[in-house]
């Protein structure tokens, strides 16, 4: 299988897949950590919180 790194699109490795280097999947786990990345939410900001998450 030939996947490439998403961070510096070299091969990936085995061991730190799906990245290439343990400095690579340090640089992403920074993007998340800095808020480059995000999950979408269904809640407004407005919105109170529920304790009920089965009503989706």
């Amino acid at each position: 299988m030939n996947s490439r790194c998403p961070i510096c699109h070299q091969q990936t490795e085995p061991k730190f897949r799906p990245f290439c280097s343990q400095h690579c999947a340090n640089v992403d786990l920074g993007r998340w950590f800095n808020g480059n990345y995000r999950v979408p939410s269904f809640r407004q900001d407005n919105e109170e919180e529920t304790e009920d998450y089965n009503e989706r």
